[in-house]
């Protein structure tokens, strides 16, 4: 099994960039639900929903990178910069794929040339993101993002 990253092309990657981070949103907005963060009832906010309908102009700043194994795309980040810092967000394996090297491959390609310090952040209890994280070097930081859960992370 080989894991090939590429640079997302829109429109030609709008479908899949689309849902794995539909899949990422709604993934999260449950598990926050289920934490306490957020009523299981309300309806995806907008600034969510927009990612998921017009990935293309939403990450029109940010290079987004989607993983595929064997054809079949089954990753996908978005790295930007600001101020003189390297951003990663939208970072998402699907529980199906994890454990084949995807999520790592992801953070190599986002790291290689990135400017440091490069930022992230993680639910507190999305234990396995948190370890790969540290295995690559990144370490706990102050809060940038005052969200109760939120672990925010720094690679200098």
């Amino acid at each position: 099994m080989s894991v090939v990253i590429r640079t997302a092309s829109f429109p030609h990657d709008a479908g899949s960039v689309s849902a794995l981070v539909g899949d990422y949103l709604r993934r999260t907005e449950a598990e926050k639900a289920e934490h306490g963060l957020v009523d299981p009832r309300a309806a995806m906010p907008a600034r969510y929903t927009r990612e998921i309908d017009d990935p293309a102009t939403v990450f029109a700043d940010r290079r987004v990178l989607v993983a595929a194994v064997d054809g079949v795309d089954c990753g996908v980040l978005a790295v930007g910069s600001s101020g003189g810092v390297t951003e990663i967000s939208r970072f998402w394996v699907p529980p199906g794929a994890r454990g084949h090297g995807v999520g790592s491959a992801l953070l190599t390609a986002a790291l290689r040339g990135a400017t440091r310090p490069v930022h992230l952040s993680v639910w507190e209890w999305r234990e396995p993101a948190l370890r790969m994280y540290r295995t690559a070097g990144f370490g706990i930081v102050p809060p940038w993002d005052e969200r109760p859960g939120l672990v925010c992370l720094e690679l200098r």
